[in-house]
């Protein structure tokens, strides 16, 4: 899958509404990305000549299985390197942020490293800590 760094920020920005609003549409893709509506249809438009999206007759945007296969892993990525990064004490808010701009560039060894570590920090958190297990740690971004 060969697929340029802002697809897969817009291909992971509509996973991410869908499983927040259930739904995605482009005025909030053009929100949660800070970009302009001109910018969302045009990019719309090429990730649906390229089968990772559908429309629908209200404008819904859906992930074909190829977009939501990208859409997840880039998601899953980006999750576990802000969470390595907030097991360093990094502020989750910079962790997420710093995520965004290293999901795209990290090896699959450093990644693979890093979702180890995080699994193992998960493993010892929830046999440790009643709140954790309970989903109860707030600001706590080592959960997935």
């Amino acid at each position: 899958m060969n697929i340029h760094e802002s697809a897969e920020d817009y291909l992971e920005a509509i996973l991410m509404l869908k499983q927040e609003k259930g739904f995605a549409r482009s005025v909030d893709i053009a929100t949660r990305l800070a970009v302009t509506k001109p910018s969302v249809s045009f990019a719309m438009k090429k990730l649906r000549e390229n089968d990772y999206i559908t429309m629908d007759s209200d404008n819904l945007i859906n992930l074909t299985e190829k977009g939501e296969a990208i859409a997840s892993r880039i998601l899953e990525r980006h999750k576990i390197i802000t969470a390595y990064l907030c097991s360093l004490g990094v502020a989750p808010e910079v962790a997420r942020e710093d995520a965004c701009k290293m999901e795209h560039d990290l090896s699959e060894e450093t990644y693979a490293a890093m979702k180890t570590k995080v699994h193992s920090l998960n493993q010892t958190r929830a046999e440790s800590c009643p709140a954790f297990r309970a989903g109860e740690c707030v600001g706590d971004c080592l959960s997935e």
